[in-house]
């Protein structure tokens, strides 16, 4: 039997959304996993930098672009065990400098994924995938990296058609 593993990266405080900042408390990458949660069988697991970007949304997108210019590798707070037990993996983030946040690199270039499937899904506000799809490609070894679903983050929690679609196509609804 397949298993789905939900791995994200979320950013809650202030956001921006579609021209204007707000406070969240949760990002919305993670309210998207939660819609996938309600509609598929899977473990979840979020990726949480050991030393996280500024609440201030100027500041992170200013630490951000640091790290991306440096190819840095942020250290995460933890790290699942393995991940032999699953077949797929839905890879979920929000577009930083139109690719993924640093941090999801960190974690992709931690494991093997000979034989596994990633789904990339990527929150944005108009920036779509960026060469997100192509930056993964080179990181997760062995991984078949399938097209992935931009959702505009300003509409996350009304995302639920599109991810029903998404899962459907690729075979896991």
């Amino acid at each position: 039997m397949s298993k789905t593993l939900i791995a994200f990266f979320s950013r809650a405080d202030e956001n921006y959304f579609g021209g204007a900042m707000r406070y969240v408390k949760v990002g919305n990458t993670e309210i998207v996993c939660g819609i996938i949660k309600d509609m598929i069988a899977a473990d979840c697991f979020k990726l949480e930098m050991k030393e996280p970007y500024s609440p201030v949304y100027l500041t992170c997108i200013d630490e951000a672009k640091k790290d991306l210019r440096a190819n840095a590798r942020p250290e995460l707070k933890r790290y699942p065990d393995s991940l032999e037990e699953y077949d797929t993996v839905i890879l979920a983030y929000p577009n930083y400098w139109g690719t993924v946040p640093m941090a999801v690199l960190t974690f992709l270039e931690r494991y093997d994924f000979t034989g596994k499937t990633i789904l990339p899904l990527c929150t944005n506000e108009g920036s779509g995938m960026g060469s997100s799809e192509r930056d993964i490609k080179k990181c997760a070894h062995g991984a078949e990296v399938k097209r992935g679903l931009s959702i505009p983050g300003s509409a996350a929690a009304n995302s639920g058609d599109s991810v029903h679609r998404w899962l459907t196509a690729n075979g896991l609804l």
